[in-house]
């Protein structure tokens, strides 16, 4: 299982638990999809979190050079239903960053409605235009609405990593703990906005929401198509070959 389940009292923690980075594949990100579907239900608060010294640093880019092009493409469906479970869940959301958050791990920690980080090594922010890959406008949008539109142009065409302490001051996260009370605290973040009225908060929550799902409405068709010409074509997936050649090294 590459998604794992705890419950501490009312409030449900999700983990990612795929091996040492938990890198998105397609298996990830479906259990992902499936948990947050399920939960939805009843809509306890949660919190998204990763095993291990990473919260997600993003896309297997390994596994998706060795699969086919329809691996890519049912993939890149399946992240932007990952981004959209995650953002769209009825219930409060805190993200517990307890390391890397990289790419497609960033968005999924921006999509939650609060981010706590774990003060330590881990690296924050969208990578994608380093290695020339294009971002689905879910991803673009829910950033955007996470941290603002000059710091999200910051972020993506600047396409930096940072360490904990910027990624507090530039508001990437909104508040940074000890390691060994990262959980803790957004456990009672969590639970402290589901004590704030189910129905008023998910209404909030929509209405803050609006423009978010009124540009995806507007350019996400378009958009993706292009983003899955991108990921498809024989010149990106060299210049994922090269970079990721280029950390090997």
């Amino acid at each position: 299982m590459a998604i794992e389940r705890e419950t501490h009292g009312d409030v449900v923690v999700v983990r990612m638990a795929r091996g040492p980075v938990n890198a998105l594949d397609l298996e990830l990100l479906g259990e992902l999809v499936a948990t947050l579907g399920e939960l939805a239900v009843q809509a306890p608060p949660v919190v998204l979190t990763g095993r291990g010294s990473s919260f997600s640093a993003g896309v297997d880019l390994r596994r998706m050079l060795a699969e086919p092009q329809e691996y890519t493409e049912t993939f890149l469906t399946t992240l932007t239903a990952a981004f959209r479970a995650v953002f769209q869940y009825p219930g409060p959301t805190v993200a517990a960053v307890n390391g890397h958050a990289i790419a497609g791990g960033f968005v999924l920690a921006a999509a939650c409605d609060h981010r706590v980080a774990a003060d330590g090594p881990g690296r924050l922010g969208l990578s994608e235009l380093r290695v020339g890959v294009p971002f689905p406008t879910e991803a673009i949008e829910i950033v955007r609405f996470a941290i603002g539109t000059a710091a999200a142009v910051e972020l993506v065409l600047g396409a930096e990593l940072v360490d904990v302490g910027a990624a507090a001051r530039r508001a990437f996260v909104d508040e940074v703990v000890p390691p060994e009370t990262l959980e803790q605290t957004a456990v009672q973040r969590a639970r402290v906005r589901a004590q704030r009225g189910p129905e008023a908060y998910l209404l909030a929550k929509r209405q803050l929401q609006h423009p978010v799902w009124e540009n995806i409405a507007r350019s996400a068709t378009t958009e993706n198509a292009v983003v899955r010409q991108l990921w498809s074509r024989t010149d990106t997936r060299d210049r994922i070959q090269k970079f990721m050649a280029s950390i090997s090294e």
